[in-house]
C-alpha cells in the first residue's frame, strides 16, 4: 500500500503554498476557517449584502458545512462537529463569491468539475479540498480550538449562519483541485468508468429510486 502524501497547511495560505499542493494529497489545516453555505452565498452574492465582516477577520478558507453548534447563555458559542455538505450546488454563485470573500481555499464534500475549477478557481488562485467520506464530522470537530465569532445566526439559523473557527490540525482533507484546475474525482472516475458496466452486469434495476436517478452507473460519483 502506498502512503499518501500529507501536508500541514497554515492559514491564511499563500499562493506558493497552494501551488505546492498536488491532487490526492492529504491536508491538515491550522489557522482560521469559517462556515458559509447556501444561505450565506445567496445573501452575500445574490441579494448583494456582501459579507458581515472583512475577509481579514473571517479568514480565507470557506467550509461548506453544517456545524453541530450551540449558543451558550453567556454569549459564547460551541461547535462540537462539522459535517460537510455537497459543493456542486454552489457553482452558480462562485464568480460573485470569490469577489466578495477573496478566499483561496474552499472545503466541502464531493468536489466540482474541472470545468468549474478552471473557470472560477484558477483565476482566483484557489483550490478545493474535500472531506474523506461520511461520518467525519466528529473527527473534524477535534481540530476546533474555539469559535472566534458568529454572524447571521438569527437571520439564517444555526446551520446556515457563519461560524468563524480557529482550528489546529483540522482534517483530514484531500486535495481535489490544484491551481491548474485539475480534478482528482474526474481523474479517478476516468479510470473506473470503463469497467463499471462489467461490474454491474446481471444486476437488476433498482426497485425504488429518487426522482431523476439513473441506471447509468458511469454517471455515479465514485
Amino acid at each position: 500500500m502506498t502512503d499518501l502524501k500529507t501536508v500541514h497547511l497554515t492559514l491564511p495560505a499563500k499562493t506558493e503554498d497552494l501551488a505546492a499542493l498536488e491532487i490526492g494529497t492529504v491536508v491538515y489545516l491550522t489557522g482560521r476557517v469559517y462556515t458559509a453555505r447556501e444561505g450565506v452565498y445567496k445573501k452575500a452574492v445574490e441579494d448583494g449584502a456582501g459579507l458581515p465582516a472583512p475577509p481579514e477577520e473571517l479568514g480565507s478558507a470557506n467550509f461548506h458545512c453544517s456545524p453541530a453548534a450551540t449558543l451558550n447563555p453567556d454569549g459564547s458559542a460551541t461547535v462540537g462537529a462539522v459535517t460537510a455538505t455537497a459543493s456542486f450546488r454552489f457553482a452558480k454563485w462562485l464568480d460573485g463569491w470569490f469577489k466578495v470573500s477573496r478566499c483561496n481555499l474552499i472545503l466541502g464534500k464531493g468536489g466540482m468539475t474541472s470545468e468549474i475549477y478552471k473557470r472560477h478557481f484558477v483565476p482566483n488562485n484557489a483550490v478545493y479540498l474535500t472531506t474523506v467520506g461520511y461520518g467525519t464530522g466528529a473527527l473534524l470537530g477535534r481540530g476546533i480550538r474555539r469559535v472566534a465569532a458568529t454572524y447571521w445566526i438569527e437571520e439564517l439559523g444555526l446551520a446556515q449562519g457563519i461560524w468563524v473557527l480557529d482550528v489546529e490540525n483540522f482534517g483530514p482533507f484531500i486535495v481535489d483541485s490544484d491551481l491548474a484546475g485539475n480534478s482528482l474525482f474526474e481523474r479517478e472516475n476516468a479510470k473506473i468508468a470503463p469497467g463499471i458496466e462489467k461490474l454491474y452486469a446481471g444486476t437488476r434495476p433498482a426497485t425504488m429510486r429518487r426522482y431523476g436517478e439513473t441506471d447509468d452507473k458511469t454517471e455515479e460519483v465514485i
